[in-house]
């Protein structure tokens, strides 16, 4: 379980709508430090949820099934524990297979389109662990295959805040981690 560095503020505190997300955390994704610590400053947890994810995220320009795939990629390349119980769980509700999300470690496996490993790709590049991420000329013409520039600058966009928030999550310890997660002392993994 997290340590968090920013103390949680106490549900009875919290404002109904967070109380209500804390516990929804609970349930799906078995734990809700984060919520609580940013209910500290609830206009931050706010444009987090309405902000970003409701206007970016789940609608915006690129389909959602698209930056689920990239967010699942990237969750799982963090070994944020807390983000990939709920985001396997997004990602089916969007339409991504079982068999993709089994797949999501081995962004060349059959299961994925050229489009998809494009999108993959560029999670790869975004990553925490990867320092030298690049998009290369490469990968800069597949994702202009099939993505305008307004679309690829979504999905840079998207990928930065959540590795950005990915970061943010493990310095301040404010998800569970896998073992595979590059930030942070091995103690507190798993």
């Amino acid at each position: 379980m997290p340590d968090p560095r920013i103390p949680p503020l106490p549900r009875a505190a919290m404002p109904e709508r967070w109380r209500k997300a804390a516990e929804t955390a609970d349930q799906v994704r078995g734990e809700a430090t984060l919520i609580e610590v940013l209910a500290q400053a609830p206009e931050l947890l706010g444009w987090y949820y309405d902000g970003f994810y409701a206007e970016v995220f789940f609608k915006g320009r690129v389909e959602r099934r698209a930056k689920e795939l990239l967010r699942l990629r990237l969750s799982t390349l963090h070994g944020c524990a807390f983000c990939n119980r709920g985001n396997t769980r997004s990602a089916e509700e969007a339409g991504v297979t079982p068999a993709q999300i089994a797949a999501i470690g081995d962004p060349a496996a059959p299961v994925f389109d050229a489009r998809e490993r494009a999108v993959l790709a560029l999670a790869d590049e975004m990553a925490l662990p990867n320092m030298a991420g690049e998009v290369t000329p490469a990968l800069a013409a597949e994702l202009r295959r099939f993505f305008t520039e307004a679309e690829q600058v979504e999905l840079a966009m998207v990928a930065a805040v959540l590795t950005g928030m990915a970061k943010m999550l493990f310095v301040f310890d404010l998800v569970s981690r896998e073992a595979n997660c590059p930030i942070g002392p091995a103690a507190v993994r798993g």
